[in-house]
């Protein structure tokens, strides 16, 4: 009697939702099918490997959680915090159901409201992996084209150096104000272009080194204090950005319509993988911002079609060798007459030129795969891989996902 009740309130809920989404004309959001109804956070978790586990599509997060207006930080989860599906008018709401844990097996709950946790964000959940994108988070990495142009560059050493390395002194031309004592030595890379309108966004731009100023004047002299790569005459050298505290987000959908492509891939790699940081030809001036989620798709390339050319399948129909069809194919055009050949003095005849239509098709387009953008520039944005159908290239597209 009890199991009939449980699957009568189960058929009500799933009415109610139906309901409410034929009301509404939204798309409902979707529990994944084997979600949990109860899930214990666990250190190395990430918000994004949470909503996995509880949604279909794990970007619509911030439409079901429900914060816990009792603590500091309401959107901020932490290891120990238990989370638990429950239903809201017909709608799937998750949130903290006021436990914590210490471990499985022997897990205890305990009443956080109405204390407050002071916890820093170090120790919360972030929303990806912050090992993988913390050197993208404050290195510069894509430099503005007239910034480039402008900016200061090594120009030589005081001593007999052909490079330079931590705690040796390096010259810049230009730097003439004292407002800022820290800077970042680059090494301009590849321009990136627009692979559609052919456009210059910018220079992927190496992080060097960094380097503090030691006194004014042109060149200036500046001492390098961290460093990833030798310094070299010609490196570019900027103002640093002040360390940013890690900033969490919620993932949701990129706007609509803003479509776009990978342009390139960092480190080096030439097939795109789960947890590879790619750049987007989209940034702040197409509404991109952090936490921003693009599905990827690979296809929309022409390919030839191989029976129309010859290559494959080409007498299928078994035609008799008394017919034109036979010997030249159903797809030939005659274009004219050829002459001359092989050569001028050849007695091969006059004969007529057919040629055959090599047709092609447009391959269409496949989900291969979801990231997130955790950083973003003017005209393109940062992009991190969380997972993957198929292996993806530069040149993939993308586009919001179903909201």
């Amino acid at each position: 009697m009890r199991a009939m009740k449980r699957r009568f309130a189960v058929t009500s809920v799933l009415v109610c939702s139906l309901l409410t989404l034929l009301a509404s004309g939204a798309q409902a959001v979707e529990l994944a099918p084997d979600a949990p109804e109860t899930y214990v956070v666990q250190p190395g978790d990430t918000l994004w490997g949470i909503s996995g586990r509880f949604l279909r599509d794990p970007w619509r997060w911030s439409e079901v959680w429900r914060a816990n207006p009792g603590i500091e930080n309401p959107n901020l989860i932490y290891p120990g915090d238990v989370l638990e599906v429950t239903w809201i008018d017909g709608q799937p709401r998750i949130g903290r159901s006021g436990g914590a844990s210490t471990g499985r097996g022997g897990a205890r709950v305990v009443k956080l409201s109405p204390q407050v946790r002071s916890s820093s964000l170090t120790e919360a959940i972030p929303t990806i992996r912050i090992s993988t994108i913390a050197p993208f988070l404050t290195q510069p990495y894509v430099a503005d084209a007239d910034d480039i142009k402008r900016a200061s560059y090594v120009v030589g050493f005081p001593d007999e150096h052909i490079v330079a390395g931590v705690n040796d002194s390096i010259y810049v031309r230009k730097i003439r104000s004292s407002a800022t004592a820290n800077f970042q030595v680059l090494r301009p890379g590849d321009a990136l272009h627009d692979p559609d309108t052919n456009e210059l966004l910018g220079y992927e731009a190496a992080f060097v080194a960094n380097a503090a100023l030691e006194r004014l004047g042109d060149p200036a002299k500046l001492k390098v204090t961290r460093m990833e790569r030798e310094v070299s005459i010609g490196d570019r050298v900027i103002p640093a950005d002040a360390e940013k505290p890690l900033e969490n987000f919620f993932p949701r959908p990129a706007p609509a319509g803003s479509r776009g492509r990978i342009i390139s891939v960092m480190n080096g790699v030439s097939q795109i993988g789960q947890f590879d940081v790619v750049i987007l030809n989209r940034g702040t001036r197409d509404r991109i911002e952090l936490g921003h989620v693009f599905e990827i798709f690979i296809g929309g390339e022409k390919e030839r079609d191989q029976v129309r050319a010859g290559i494959a399948n080409n007498d299928w129909l078994m035609e008799s060798p008394f017919s034109s069809e036979f010997w030249l194919g159903r797809d030939y055009d005659r274009k004219g007459w050829r002459r001359d050949e092989p050569d001028p003095n050849s007695s091969f005849p006059i004969h007529a030129d057919y040629r055959r239509d090599k047709a092609e098709y447009v391959k269409p387009f496949e989900r291969s795969g979801t990231l997130m953008v955790f950083r973003v520039f003017d005209r393109v944005s940062f992009g991190l891989i969380l997972d993957t159908s198929r292996a993806l290239k530069v040149g993939d597209w993308i586009a919001p996902p179903p909201s």
